[in-house]
């Protein structure tokens, strides 16, 4: 009977979408994290709500908006870090801000909220079509193929860009390169969890596997496993339960997150994390 609900397409397609974007989210999110751009997510997916809000307005499917949106966005604070000398968190705190704002403003001149809006707010992994299965599953081999590509390139500016810089390398088109990939990552994430809790997805598997304490190949597996079994667990359990998918998923990531912060206070993983040796 446990198995039983895996015969229905639906959650056919909700898990191979769910694993996928799990998989991207802990890939690009590491560097994030390791960047300290724990909030670009979260900062994206509210400019991703004013994209959408855009599309509604204008009649546009609104994930083609919200993508524009958001492209953009990122390559905006990629050059707003570069040229001024505002921070990289006040940045990202003006981006969050504007982003909701716009999508206020438009959804007040319009029709308001509408069951649509509600969707990519949330998250509606259940509902995934079989073209959107496709579709997430094509961009999240797409992002792994440019990330394992450009992994050595990537790894240097986020470790140390200042000696990246000094060796020859072209900081600002990695950089820019890079923020395209995390832009994709968050609109293709907002079928799962959806705008309000992308971030989590991003932050969460990935500061709980740098607690471990292991390499940086390790670290991305680990994450990847925390994430992917996240999502497989919180998507039955919510059907079971009848309650929100994205939120059971980001509760299960809380208590791995909590539960390796407890393991770790024992000494069962080292002192160090993988922050801590990225800061050194």
């Amino acid at each position: 009977m446990v198995f039983e609900i895996f015969m229905y397409g639906f959650m056919q397609r909700a898990l191979i979408t769910g694993i996928s974007i799990a998989i991207i989210c802990s890939l690009v999110g590491l560097f994030l994290v390791l960047r300290r751009y724990s909030l670009f997510g979260d900062a994206l997916s509210h400019m991703a709500f004013g994209g959408i809000a855009v599309g509604l307005f204008l009649n546009v499917y609104p994930l083609w908006t919200a993508f524009t949106v958001s492209v953009l966005s990122a390559l905006g604070l990629t050059k707003l870090r570069k040229s001024t000398k505002v921070s990289g968190d006040a940045a990202v705190a003006v981006l969050l801000s504007s982003g909701l704002a716009i999508g206020v403003l438009l959804l007040s001149a319009s029709e308001g909220f509408t069951v649509d809006l509600f969707s990519f707010l949330f998250g509606s992994i259940l509902l995934t079509r079989v073209e959107d299965t496709l579709l997430i599953a094509a961009i999240s081999a797409g992002i792994i193929v440019a990330v394992v590509v450009l992994r050595k390139q990537l790894l240097y500016i986020t470790f140390d860009e200042e000696q990246a810089k000094v060796s020859g390398l072209n900081i600002d088109r990695f950089n820019y390169i890079f923020m395209i990939l995390a832009s994709v990552t968050v609109i293709t994430s907002i079928q799962l969890v959806g705008i309000l809790l992308i971030s989590a997805l991003i932050v969460l598997p990935n500061v709980t596997s740098m607690m471990m304490g292991k390499g940086f190949k390790k670290t991305v597996i680990i994450s990847m496993c925390l994430s992917a079994t996240a999502v497989i667990t919180g998507t039955i359990l919510s059907y079971y339960l009848n309650l929100a998918t994205s939120g059971v998923i980001v509760m299960i990531s809380a208590t791995m997150f909590l539960a390796t912060l407890l393991v770790r206070s024992i000494g069962v993983f080292g002192k160090k994390t993988l922050l801590d040796t990225s800061v050194s």
